[in-house]
């Protein structure tokens, strides 16, 4: 039998007819710059194909409910195994989505409540805070409510006609206007500061009646209809827009009837060994796990030990700081990554493909080796593992490396190495040479002069923390996973100094086949107007999204053929050869190129077409400075690697107006010899008279720092404390678990 997943000519993405014989039953990690086609190889090839392959073994009608992959543009592909992929995705949902509910533990615990709780009240349904038996009546389960300060959006010198209300439906024309005045039930032309106080009950609280006759029609009044409308909804209904509107006007605390319990009185009343669900929810897994185990009713055994061994993996996994009331959308890339993970570390499965997108990502060096050794478990159960990863501790425990490279975007696609990690080491190929160059210690550190003062923070497990944060330096905050860095530097920090912080955060890029670089930093509208001067036209002819679209592809640049329970085909539109744009549209031109022709250029090309255009040229020169110089205009965002989309996030706000920036784990997805060049550009942007924070266990981030701030001693309740507060060269002389594992680093 080949013991060899096989690939012949490749040509997905950027790949240049790759070829491939990737052992299997082994660990292989694939290695190479951001973008440089790792993932082509192993997400949209291997896993891809593999269940694409699968989803052909079932039935037409199970095919039409479950997802579509696409054939990839590969002669040959052999030996494949069923895969399990567990990427940096964020984990889905809203408020209502927990670390509970999406483990499947809360099930578990709400049974464990509904079989032994003291008093017994019935079904584990009355223990959900998404159940209307369960939740609390006030919150409606969601644990906080929301207060919209309605004479926010009044202006009180201004009449409904001049634009009293500063919400879009009541803005004179508009339909909410009309309910409002058609009736009579106000003067028009009235200002606010002279209505009586009936009249402003009516307008924000509304009445059934009108005038004191008792008639059929009511007013709902703005702040009820708000309430209804608008914070009512679950915030996935909420698009990032509207919540960026409604955040002006509207205040969050938590529930008072519930306390932030979520559940209702009966709910609450019932108790296990003393604590009541909510409490349990509310324990770290390091301390559940304990209580748990003390539960000595018979009934209880099987339910207790299920949770016992799901909350060991979470902490074997490195998260023992995590509870179950933590909602989803707060948890880091890397602790979603690892949370998806729990639920495969008790399979039993062998012979299958475990497809890892940068483990490591989000874990302290600490915590690496937990990862790490999970890897091998899988392979020594009989699984093939295939990660891609820049971390060489991870990289360093490979059966076979495959660094892909020479450099990125259309500069990569190409197998530079295969081999042994010690093999790795010798060779001459960027990763190479980057894992053998030692980043020395800053020796000339910048002495600051001012500091931004936090005092007495107590938000989630920080302890009454005061700290002083230099001014005009290159800070790095670190510490252990859910030692309590995020919270004191996004959830006080930047928001005490909001007015001058510019927050790039690893929230995700809206990534779209429609989205491109200029189109994400705004300049694709200046590339239009240019071409809209030239030719006399209006700018949307020039919009693949608009008027300039190919009336065939719909300015996509190809057909889907979809076949129902059979995957979808996909071909280049043969009317405008995949550019996207109209006939019309491609017969304008601006300095002898056409739209598609600068949008085809690269950023380095594009900076010299657009030299004496500084709104255009501003934006090439950010993302110039993040190393993105090779990437297209028109490269749509959804085809860009993860380190690559942190770039252009970077790149965004690189000349924002405010001058703190903060940057939570900015060498996600970033190869080692990729985070010099990021070090440097932050050097710049302090040079310029700004004052740069730095969330991040990368130790080659902490080495060039001009101060460091160490969070700990450990991750959760063992957390939340400044355990060193000095320079790079200091931290290797601490006793910290980080000052431990950079002296490893800096000499071993």
């Amino acid at each position: 039998m080949n013991e060899n997943i096989i690939i012949k000519g490749l040509n997905q993405n950027n790949a240049k007819n790759l070829s491939l014989s990737i052992p299997k039953n082994k660990i292989v990690v694939f290695t190479g710059l951001s973008g440089s086609g790792k993932s082509t190889i192993v997400f949209d090839t291997i896993a891809a194909e593999s269940q694409r392959q699968m989803n052909e073994t079932y039935s037409s009608w199970a095919r039409t409910r479950l997802p579509k992959f696409e054939k990839p543009n590969v002669e040959f592909i052999d030996n494949l195994s069923p895969s399990v992929i567990i990427d940096q995705n964020r984990l889905g949902g809203n408020a209502r989505s927990t670390v509970g509910t999406i483990s499947d533990m809360y099930s578990l615990l709400r049974l464990l409540y509904s079989r032994i709780g003291s008093p017994s009240i019935g079904p584990s349904s009355l223990f959900s805070f998404n159940n209307p038996n369960g939740m609390c009546e006030n919150c409606f389960g969601i644990g906080r409510t929301f207060d919209f300060d309605v004479y926010k959006v009044i202006d009180e010198n201004k009449s409904l006609s001049e634009g009293m209300l500063n919400l879009p439906a009541f803005h004179p024309g508009n339909y909410y206007y009309k309910v409002y005045t058609s009736e009579g039930w106000f003067d028009e032309k009235k200002k606010f500061k002279d209505y009586s106080e009936e009249e402003v009950n009516l307008l924000l609280y509304g009445s059934k009646t009108k005038n004191g006759e008792r008639i059929s029609k009511k007013i709902e009044g703005i702040k009820n209809q708000f309430q209804r409308l608008v914070l009512m909804k679950s915030e996935q209904e909420q698009t990032d827009a509207t919540l960026k509107k409604i955040s002006k006007f509207v205040t969050q605390c938590e529930c008072p009837v519930c306390k932030g319990k979520r559940l209702n009185e009966r709910a609450l009343s019932v108790k296990v060994n003393g604590y009541t669900i909510s409490e349990m929810c509310e324990m770290e897994f390091s301390k559940l796990v304990t209580v748990l185990k003390e539960i000595d009713d018979p009934r209880a055994r099987a339910i207790t030990d299920s949770l016992i061994i799901s909350l060991t993996r979470m902490i074997e996994i490195g998260l023992p700081y995590l509870f179950m009331n933590r909602e989803t959308e707060t948890l880091s890339g890397g602790e979603a990554q690892r949370v998806k993970l729990v639920r495969y570390m008790g399979s039993n499965l062998t012979g299958m493909t475990y497809i890892f997108d940068e483990p490591s990502v989000g874990m302290h060096p600490r915590d690496v080796y937990r990862m790490a050794n999970l890897l091998k478990r899988l392979r020594d159960k009989g699984n093939t593992v295939l990660v891609v990863e820049h971390d060489k501790d991870i990289i360093s425990i490979a059966d076979h490396i495959v660094d892909i490279g020479p450099k990125a975007g259309k500069f990569g696609g190409e197998v530079t190495f295969e081999g042994t990690y010690e093999e790795l080491l010798q060779s001459n190929t960027l990763t190479g040479m980057a894992l053998r160059n030692k980043i020395r210690i800053k020796d000339k550190v910048r002495i600051p002069t001012d500091f931004y003062s936090i005092r007495n923070a107590n938000v989630h497990n920080l302890k009454n923390v005061s700290v002083d944060i230099p001014k005009n330096v290159l800070t790095v905050v670190t510490g252990v996973a859910g030692s309590g860095k995020s919270s004191l530097i996004r959830d006080v920090f930047a928001k005490e100094y909001k007015d001058d912080v510019v927050l790039v955060d690893q929230t995700s890029v809206t990534a779209t086949n429609r989205s491109t670089i200029c189109t994400f930093l705004g300049f694709f509208d200046e590339i239009r107007k240019e071409f809209s001067k030239c030719s006399k036209k209006d700018s949307s002819l020039f919009s693949f999204n608009s008027k300039g679209a190919c009336p065939k592809c719909n300015g996509r640049g190809y057909i889907v053929t979809e076949l129902i329970f059979m995957d979808p085909v996909t071909t280049t539109c043969e009317y405008c050869n995949g550019n996207r744009y109209s006939e019309e549209t491609m017969h304008h031109k601006y300095m002898g190129k056409t739209i598609v022709d600068v949008l085809n250029m690269s950023v380095k090309e594009a900076l010299l077409f657009f030299k004496e255009n500084k709104k255009i040229s501003k934006h090439l020169s950010a993302l110039n400075e993040v190393g993105l110089d090779y990437i297209s205009l028109g490269q749509p965002l959804s085809t860009l690697s993860g380190g690559e989309r942190q770039r252009v996030k970077l790149a965004k706000d690189l000349y924002s107006s405010g001058n703190i920036y903060i940057l939570d784990e900015p060498t996600t997805g970033l190869h080692k010899s990729d985070i010099q060049k990021l070090m440097v550009l932050f050097e710049r942007i302090v040079d310029r008279g700004n004052t740069v924070v730095v969330i991040e266990h990368n130790t080659d981030v902490m080495k060039l720092a001009d101060y460091i701030i160490d969070v700990g001693p450990d991750g959760g309740s063992k957390g939340g404390e400044i355990v060193f507060y000095g320079t790079p060269l200091e931290l290797l002389n601490s006793d910290t678990i980080t000052g431990e594992y950079l002296r490893k680093d800096y000499c071993g």
